[in-house]
């Protein structure tokens, strides 16, 4: 049973969170807290799986109750729920210790889904956080010429697998890119959750990042 606290200072957002997790299989809200500080105090007495923490509450923020609680207990996992998509509320949330960041007019199955790849191991990203990540593009020219592109199969919508990424490491990081914690990809992919873990690695090194976060963020960028 994947064990959640609710940290929010509106009681309708608590009562509709408490309602629509306990209503999934396998998990389950056992404690709600009004605002960072009573947050901090109920992950230390209950010792949750994951935190669905809101950032903007009178007193202690989401950030520092985030840091907190990450400071006594780094196993527990914290999920950011906010209506606040931009790049520095997400970057101070990340820092102080969060696994994800979703948004609250996300689909109720996304933030279940976001809860139990938190306690799995995975790292829940909205896509509208991670693009708030990514550096500006320039604008792109409109006076280039556009380059044709060839018709049939070749031209999929799909990205084409960067050439140092093998074709099952683009696959896990296609799935890192969604979210998924190791035992959701290997059940996508139909592979073992120790070869999913030496697919991550190899991951990791190819693109040059340290953890799942930044897979995802590069994996969202290069267009996985």
């Amino acid at each position: 049973m994947i064990r959640v606290l609710v940290v929010d200072d509106h009681p309708l957002v608590r009562q509709g969170l408490r309602s629509l997790v306990d209503q999934a299989d396998g998990v389950e809200v056992v404690e709600e807290a009004a605002d960072g500080e009573r947050g901090v105090a109920a992950a230390a007495l209950h010792r949750p799986d994951v935190v669905l923490m809101d950032l903007s509450m009178p007193g202690i923020g989401g950030v520092e109750a985030t840091r907190r609680i990450v400071a006594v207990d780094p196993r527990v996992n914290v999920v950011v729920l906010t209506s606040v998509p931009d790049a520095s509320s997400v970057r101070e949330a990340l820092a102080a210790g969060a696994v994800g960041y979703l948004l609250k007019d996300a689909e109720p199955a996304a933030v279940v889904a976001g809860v139990r790849a938190a306690a799995e191991g995975g790292a829940p990203l909205d896509p509208r956080a991670a693009r708030a990540l990514l550096p500006d593009r320039p604008a792109p020219d409109r006076s280039a010429p556009v380059r044709s592109v060839p018709e049939g199969p070749a031209s999929a919508a799909a990205p084409d697998p960067a050439p140092f990424v093998s074709g099952r490491e683009a696959e896990v990081l296609r799935l890192l890119g969604r979210g998924l914690a190791n035992k959701q990809i290997g059940t996508e992919l139909g592979i073992s959750e120790r070869t999913v873990k030496a697919h991550v690695g190899s991951v990791f090194r190819r693109i040059g990042v340290a953890d799942r976060t930044s897979a995802a963020l590069w994996a969202r960028d290069h267009g996985y």
